[in-house]
């Protein structure tokens, strides 16, 4: 299954984040936080199209469970 078109819009909405960390006007700010709803709602239909449930792509792991699995 190709899922590179949904790791394009996840990389995009990383880096939309970013942009909206460090926005400067309060317009910039909103703007970009329209723009990252409507990323997320076009991840979601992507997922969907996929046959992709979220909990298959995004496995949240603690510092510390990384380490022993990658110590073992």
């Amino acid at each position: 299954m190709d899922i590179s078109h949904l790791e394009a819009l996840e990389l995009r909405l990383s880096n939309e984040r970013v942009r909206l960390n460090n926005a400067k006007t309060e317009n910039e700010k909103e703007i970009r936080k329209v723009w990252i709803v409507g990323i997320e709602k076009e991840i979601e239909k992507e997922r969907q199209f996929l046959g992709i449930k979220e909990e298959q792509t995004e496995k949240a792991v603690s510092d510390e469970d990384l380490l022993n699995e990658l110590l073992d």
